[in-house]
């Protein structure tokens, strides 16, 4: 059922260890997790962070999609000013030649 990374790291991960899935600092994800951006709970009598397995890759197929999304909105953007001034540079280039 869980790979073999989830079975040994366990069902809770601390941030350094989050941080190290995500090649990130632990100081970049204790950010992500005070912004809300990557959901966490405080446990024991310090109250360490610790992030939940599952939520740690629900937050990276999120960010997978926001960058799909992203790269097509820009190409929707992109096509769209080719569409406008594609044809105008056309016919400028067939005018003058």
């Amino acid at each position: 059922m869980s790979d073999d990374t989830g079975d040994a790291l366990g069902r809770f991960l601390a941030l350094t260890d989050v941080a190290e899935v995500l090649s990130l600092s632990a100081s970049e994800v204790l950010a992500l997790v005070r912004s809300g951006e990557l959901p966490a709970i405080r446990l024991g009598s310090i109250g360490q962070w610790r992030v939940e397995q599952r939520v740690l890759e629900s937050f990276i197929a999120d960010k997978y999609d926001e960058s799909r999304r992203l790269a097509l909105w820009n190409e929707a953007q992109y096509a769209d000013v080719a569409e406008l001034f594609g044809e105008r540079r056309g016919q400028r280039r067939t005018s003058s030649s």
